[in-house]
């Protein structure tokens, strides 16, 4: 399985980006003029999202394959360790890889993520819902879905974005298929990915964990983290959502420059855990 990716930016640092859910790596085009002069961007496409095809297992398969199509478009850059950023769906997928694919990851950022679910109960709800939601999705199509997705209260943020990012983003949710989209649910879930919490203590990465400040359940999320990670460093955006990289762009990427430039400790205005 190979991954569409797309390459802006001038700095000479690389900065390899995964979107989330619905999307496509032009989620993040709107932070070029903030982040372009600083690094170098390499933005990728989720299976069954973009120019990527679905990925062709499911299940827990589905989910090691992503991490290791994932990790060959790494290895395609040819400059060693890179910083990456995940957001959502795709700041599972990156912690999965930062943990699953050692030496890959310089510096590591996730946005409004998890470690996964610890109750097999609760990975088993889940991965009915995603089932359900799946057929919805199959049966109803894409524009139904996206109508419902932009209603949850988790999306509240998005609303008040300016009418052409609004726009642009709407067209890049509809103009995914049917067919990728119920693949993505089936292969790389929340049910699907493996309980990472035991794990974090061995994750020897520079993490920062990003999140909005009205998600208040993602927010607690980050910090619990961050209690688990050797080096880790949260930041939360007051007045966000679950998007701060699209609802409080400007802070969002002042805050992950300062985090990419720190010679060792961040020295920004990060949370501190207790």
């Amino acid at each position: 399985m190979k991954l569409a990716c797309g390459h802006w930016g001038d700095g000479n640092a690389t900065l390899f980006l995964i979107h989330g859910f619905a999307a496509s790596r032009a989620a993040w085009d709107h932070l070029r003029p903030l982040l372009g002069s600083s690094v170098k961007v390499v933005a990728v496409d989720l299976p069954g999202h973009g120019q990527s095809d679905p990925c062709a297992a499911l299940g827990r398969r589905g989910f090691d394959d992503t991490l290791a199509a994932l990790a060959r478009a790494l290895d395609e850059q040819r400059v060693g360790p890179v910083h990456l950023l995940g957001y959502s769906q795709g700041a599972r997928l990156a912690l999965g890889l930062a943990l699953e694919w050692p030496g890959r990851v310089r510096r590591l950022i996730l946005e409004s993520g998890t470690a996964g679910l610890t109750r097999s109960r609760d990975r088993k709800i889940r991965l009915q819902r995603d089932e359900a939601l799946a057929r919805d999705i199959e049966r109803y199509g894409v524009k139904a879905f996206v109508e419902r997705w932009e209603s949850l209260p988790l999306f509240a943020g998005l609303r008040k974005l300016p009418r052409g990012l609004a726009s642009s983003l709407r067209r890049g949710r509809l103009a995914c298929s049917e067919r990728g989209l119920a693949s993505s649910l089936r292969s790389v879930g929340l049910g699907l990915q493996p309980n990472y919490w035991p794990r974090l203590a061995s994750l020897r990465v520079p993490t920062l964990l990003l999140s909005g400040r009205r998600d208040v359940k993602f927010t607690a999320i980050a910090r619990s983290m961050a209690r688990e990670l050797p080096m880790a460093w949260c930041r939360s955006f007051e007045g966000a959502w679950h998007a701060p990289h699209l609802e409080t762009p400007a802070e969002f990427a002042e805050e992950v420059l300062a985090f990419l430039g720190a010679p060792s400790v961040p020295r920004f205005a990060s949370e501190a855990v207790a």
